[in-house]
């Protein structure tokens, strides 16, 4: 299966999308780590994605690469690294959304494949790695982010990740069911976690709140739905958004990230609002290289681009919002609201 043939005729990305999927299996190193570019670093929560973009592509046997390097670099406790290079440890600090992410990007596999096999193969991977992130889980339900190299809890909840981790417990849990196993501690943590998010979001650190992914990412997760999602969505569209170009990254800066962009149409897809996901959308189809690759992102009015590598997570996260919007696999509703509420 190629991306060109399964996207519909509207989608007007439709002919690099080959290109994005090029790029990512041709960065993917032999032992299946897929750093952000050909002599970059890698780290386990921007591998899951480039994982996943593969998936959305028909290419089974690079992911599941993806997944066993995975399974080989775990930690003793469940954790990853938070990065590599060339295949050796570079940032020994561990992130909790970093290393619970692989629940995600295992449930998205299994929705496009339906291997049963897959997830069981890979449980006891998932179930450290979701079990080292609600170890992580603070009285007030929000999540520590990290543990330091000398093995302190840094007491720092962001809302960002812990939205993340959100999502990474509702896969689990999926993944879970699946396999006929109960895990009532994952429930209550993630009752918890999802009262925090919604009801004190005050107890999150406030400087990151200049970062577009603290906007939508309480929705992608699904934490915030309905109303709640709709009147955040309408409360800080102008400070992130700019119309014709896509998301900023930060709000006080001109620079617009297509990853952000991507995401920002996945978590409006999850809302049910397609026909405005497709209208943002629609603005970065055109950032790409001659080769078809996405860029990372640009300054405006200027048109910069910036950086000037080109990131294996950001061609990747670009697929994921290309297969909300026009449904291109069974795992294309992943991050809606009513996927998760279905009866």
């Amino acid at each position: 299966m190629t991306m060109r043939q399964s996207l519909p005729s509207e989608a007007i990305c439709a002919a690099p999308i080959d290109a994005a999927i090029d790029f990512i299996a041709k960065t993917q190193k032999d032992s299946g780590e897929i750093p952000w570019f050909c002599g970059g670093k890698t780290d386990p929560w921007d591998h899951v994605e480039a994982a996943m973009g593969l998936s959305i592509a028909g290419y089974f046997q690079q992911a599941r690469r993806a997944f066993e390097w995975l399974a080989q670099t775990q930690l003793e406790d469940g954790s990853w690294y938070c990065s590599y290079k060339n295949g050796q440890p570079e940032d020994k600090t561990r992130e909790a959304n970093m290393s619970s992410y692989i629940a995600v990007g295992a449930y998205h596999y299994f929705l496009i494949t339906r291997d049963k096999a897959f997830v069981k193969q890979y449980w006891d991977v998932i179930r450290a790695a979701i079990n080292f992130a609600v170890n992580l889980q603070a009285p007030g339900g929000e999540i520590y982010w990290a543990v330091s190299p000398e093995g302190h809890t840094d007491k720092m909840a962001l809302l960002t990740g812990s939205s993340s981790v959100y999502m990474s417990l509702k896969c689990a849990l999926a993944i879970a069911s699946e396999l006929n196993h109960n895990m009532p501690e994952w429930e209550n943590a993630l009752k918890k976690l999802e009262d925090a998010i919604c009801r004190r979001p005050y107890i999150f650190n406030v400087s990151k709140s200049r970062f577009s992914m603290d906007w939508f990412y309480p929705i992608l997760c699904g934490a915030l739905r309905g109303q709640s999602a709709r009147k955040r969505i309408d409360k800080y569209w102008k400070k992130f958004v700019m119309e014709g170009q896509g998301v900023r990254c930060v709000s006080d800066r001109p620079w617009v990230t297509l990853a952000e962009t991507s995401e920002f149409c996945l978590a409006l897809s999850a809302m049910g609002n397609r026909s405005q996901s497709e209208i943002v959308f629609n603005w970065i189809c055109d950032k790409r290289y001659e080769d078809g690759s996405f860029w990372c992102g640009h300054t405006y009015p200027d048109m910069t681009i910036w950086p000037e590598e080109k990131n294996t997570w950001t061609n990747a996260v670009v697929l994921m919002a290309a297969d909300a919007i026009y449904g291109l696999t069974p795992a294309s509703q992943m991050f809606s609201h009513k996927f998760w509420n279905k009866p």
